[in-house]
């Protein structure tokens, strides 16, 4: 991952440089929040920005350059002073960003934020990825127009503050299925479990085919906020009770339940399910 931290404070960024570097990551150091924003306008790319506005009140101006001004879409992640209570996840969406930490800077934290960050990247370049489509079939719509609407949600989410989720279920073993019993029975259970999440689904969730093997739902405008949890806990509890997903009586089918929020690509506890 290459990454770019924006901040007066050189012990804090220096601190910050030395656990990513060990960990692997490329990183660029940037005190002078103008000089940052040039590096990015004249093209070049990074997938997660640690950025601290200080001394400037409003982070909203600098984060949406950072947007306006990079090619891709980065992980933006802003630092706040600890006794800044201004500043929350909300706050941090309608600013421009996905998440935020707090000061001083805690490693562990941002090791978590950059997992965060690396999971969103991988996200989006699947989801994204337009080598491979899918047709739009039976209540399911097609890779690439799910992509516009995902995309659609994380710029709500920067935009207005908006929290969405994707629901990801698919086939764990769609390989070993395929190898030891043949493409026809692999296939047989991809669309099985495409129509029972036609059927299981909410008539507001849309549900798009991501992969051979996985489908995946945006969950918009939740109202509460265990509402995707509870809806992913519902799914993975009625695809527990399905009895005729595997084709034949000696076909194991392993089926995954996972939960992603948006903008700031938390996930939570996986379901993983054997039938």
């Amino acid at each position: 991952m290459k990454i770019l931290i924006i901040d007066r404070d050189r012990l804090s960024s220096q601190l910050m440089v030395s656990k990513l570097k060990a960990e692997g990551h490329s990183v660029v150091e940037e005190a002078v929040k103008s000089e940052a924003i040039d590096r990015i306008e004249k093209g070049e790319h990074f997938d997660v920005v640690f950025v601290d506005p200080s001394p400037m009140k409003d982070a909203r101006a600098i984060m949406l350059n950072i947007r306006r001004m990079s090619h891709r879409y980065p992980f933006i992640v802003l630092m706040a002073n600890q006794d800044d209570q201004t500043i929350d996840l909300t706050a941090t969406f309608e600013a421009g960003g996905n998440t935020f930490i707090r000061k001083p800077i805690d490693n562990l934290i941002v090791a978590d934020k950059v997992r965060q960050a690396m999971h969103m990247r991988s996200m989006i370049q699947k989801i994204g990825d337009d080598s491979e489509d899918f047709p739009s079939a039976g209540g399911v719509i097609s890779k690439s127009a799910f992509n516009q609407l995902f995309l659609s949600c994380l710029d709500r989410g920067n935009r207005y503050g908006e929290l969405s989720y994707t629901l990801s279920i698919g086939v764990d073993n769609y390989s070993e299925i395929e190898t030891l019993d043949g493409k026809y029975n692999a296939e047989y259970v991809s669309s099985k479990l495409a129509s029972h999440l036609v059927r299981l689904r909410r008539q507001s969730d849309i549900i798009g085919q991501t992969g051979i093997n996985e489908y995946t739902l945006l969950l918009m405008r939740t109202q509460h906020p265990n509402e995707a949890k509870d809806a992913a806990a519902r799914f993975a509890q009625n695809l527990e009770e399905l009895t005729d997903i595997a084709p034949s009586p000696t076909i194991k089918v392993k089926i995954f339940v996972r939960l992603t929020s948006l903008p700031d690509g938390t996930t939570n506890p996986e379901y993983l399910l054997a039938k």
